[in-house]
């Protein structure tokens, strides 16, 4: 294993674990629909990281310099996506609906990874954190290893994220489990959305 490689993970992991909103979301995905979606959108969020990765990679301190400006506003757009995402899913939980009526959209992998990559790549503060990394370890040496570590990395936590969401989801598959599920989904992602404020 090169230093690189072994860099990128550990630069992964590190972006990763902390549970923020985008977990909350992947997790609480994969437990009102399955872990298929769940899956998918967690590899949107490692995707976002390994954008990142490839960009601080390539860009370094100029990329950090030139997102630095509009770091501020990226994080107040990120805050009232989540916070919209937060109502939904509350206003979901209490909305009770007559047989009748026409089934919901259902969520797919396609559309969880999509918006779960784009939800991410709001953050700017990712790329800054793998910009100092990389220039840290002086450089871009090593480049494309460092980016396969991080996404690796970054994609097998978020694939436990999801597949922690969706046994969770099968222990809370009745009406109340998913009420409960959508409303403690829906309280950590808005408050999630206020402390990036």
């Amino acid at each position: 294993m090169s230093a690189p490689f072994l860099a990128g993970v550990a630069a992964g992991y590190g972006i990763a674990v902390p549970v923020g909103a985008i977990g909350v979301l992947i997790a609480g995905l994969s437990a009102r629909t399955s872990l298929r979606v769940g899956a998918a959108a967690g590899l949107g969020a490692a995707t976002a990281d390994g954008i990142y990765a490839t960009v601080a990679v390539l860009g370094g301190a100029a990329v950090a310099d030139l997102i630095a400006p509009v770091a501020t506003p990226l994080r107040w757009a990120a805050a009232v996506v989540l916070l919209g995402l937060a109502a939904m899913t509350a206003w979901g939980a209490f909305r009770k609906r007559a047989p009748q009526d026409a089934p919901e959209r259902p969520a797919t992998a396609t559309r969880a990874y999509a918006a779960i990559l784009a939800l991410t790549l709001l953050n700017p503060a990712t790329v800054i954190y793998f910009a100092a990394l990389v220039i840290g370890h002086g450089g871009a040496g090593g480049g494309p290893w460092f980016v396969i570590g991080a996404f690796l990395a970054s994609a097998s936590w978020q694939l436990l994220i999801a597949g922690s969401g969706s046994l969770v989801g099968r222990l809370l598959t009745g009406p109340r489990g998913r009420t409960i599920t959508a409303l403690v989904s829906s309280a950590v992602i808005a408050i999630l959305a206020v402390r990036l404020l």
